[in-house]
């Protein structure tokens, strides 16, 4: 099988469910910037991190998977939700295992530090844009709102690994002065 189709050359792309719409629908954006949080994971993952960072951002990518096959099905009565609230737990579980390893934040911080927390901070706020977009989609479609949910704990997320990231390469934050 060729890699191009040719069936999206009217700027037209195909759903679930054989459906097709304009590929500026917010439905595209929506998963599109979804794929984007996920190649910019990749750039972070081609830094030396430690393993337990590695194993738990390789599986953020794989479920990145499911929040985008979500989003492509414009027939949530077709198909069971694939974003569950055990993913979210599971998010807010490495929050905190990793928050304890942090001191109190007392200012706002900057993006920076090290290389891979500055790019953990910028995935962030990628990641925040992707919600915003999800969210936009879900006020024209239904949509199953476990997505929105997730993206929110996971930008909660970057912003922890980042931090825990300087932490442990004996960068401290960058501390937000007036």
């Amino acid at each position: 099988m060729k890699i191009y189709t040719k069936t999206g050359d009217d700027g037209n792309t195909g759903l679930q469910g054989n459906f097709r719409i304009s590929k500026s629908h917010p439905r595209i954006i929506a998963y599109g910037a979804v794929d984007e949080v996920n190649a910019a994971l990749g750039i972070v993952l081609t830094n030396i991190l430690d393993d337990d960072i590695v194993k738990l951002l390789t599986k953020i990518q794989n479920d990145l998977f499911l929040v985008g096959a979500d989003l492509s099905n414009p027939n949530l009565n077709d198909v069971k939700n694939r974003v569950t609230l055990e993913m979210i737990q599971n998010l807010e579980h490495s929050i905190d295992k990793f928050e304890s390893e942090l001191p109190p934040l007392t200012n706002f911080i900057l993006p920076g530090g090290s290389i891979a927390g500055a790019q953990l901070h910028y995935v962030r706020t990628i990641v925040r844009r992707a919600e915003t977009q999800i969210v936009q989609l879900s006020e024209k479609d239904e949509i199953n709102s476990n997505c929105i949910i997730y993206l929110n704990r996971l930008s909660d997320l970057l912003f922890v690994m980042g931090r825990l990231i300087n932490k442990r390469k004996g960068k401290d934050d960058i501390l937000w002065k007036i």
